[in-house]
C-alpha cells in the first residue's frame, strides 16, 4: 500500500528533524534541567530551559532515543521557545490529549501535531511523549519553587 503524499511528508519532517534536531545541545545558565528515560526501549533526554519573567527565552536538549523520540523533542523546542510557562505547559497538554487520541486544539502544536499518528502505535506513544513530559514535570516543579 502506497503512502499518500501528506503521510509522505509527515515521514520527511519527522526524519529531518530527527537528522537535524533542532535546539539540541546545553545551555549556559539555565533555569531549569530535567532529565527523562523511556525504560521500555532506553530513549534517554535531558531538557534544559532558561526561563525570565515565567516566559521561556532558550531551549536546550540532549539525549539518545528512536527517531520518533528525538523529532518530537526537536518539534517541542521549537514550538516552547518564546512561550509563557503557562503556554507551554497548555501545549504539553494538547500533545497529551492528541497522541491518545481525544479532542485537543491541536493547533497550538505546531510542527508537533504531525505526531498525533503515533495514537495508532502504543508502544510508539512513551517515545513521542517524552520530553514532553520531561518538560511538564520540570514546569511544574518550577512553578512550585517559583512560586510557593
Amino acid at each position: 500500500m502506497a503512502l499518500s503524499k501528506l503521510d509522505n511528508l509527515y515521514r520527511q519532517i519527522i526524519l529531518e528533524h530527527n537528522r537535524y534536531p533542532h535546539h539540541r545541545g546545553e545551555l549556559a545558565a539555565p533555569t531549569l534541567t530535567k532529565a527523562g528515560t523511556n525504560p521500555s526501549c532506553g530513549d534517554q533526554l535531558t531538557v534544559q530551559l532558561a526561563i525570565t519573567d515565567d516566559q521561556i527565552k532558550d531551549v536546550a536538549w540532549q539525549g539518545e532515543g528512536c527517531t520518533i523520540s528525538q523529532a518530537s523533542t526537536s518539534m517541542m523546542s521549537d514550538l516552547l521557545l518564546g512561550k509563557t510557562v503557562v503556554e507551554a505547559q497548555a501545549a504539553c497538554a494538547a500533545f497529551f490529549a492528541m497522541v491518545q487520541g481525544l479532542e485537543a486544539d491541536v493547533k497550538v502544536l505546531g510542527d508537533a501535531q504531525i505526531l498525533g499518528g503515533v495514537q495508532q502505535f502504543p508502544a510508539r506513544i512513551k517515545c513521542a511523549t517524552l520530553a514532553w513530559h520531561t518538560v511538564d514535570d520540570a514546569l511544574q516543579a518550577w512553578k512550585v519553587d517559583a512560586h510557593g
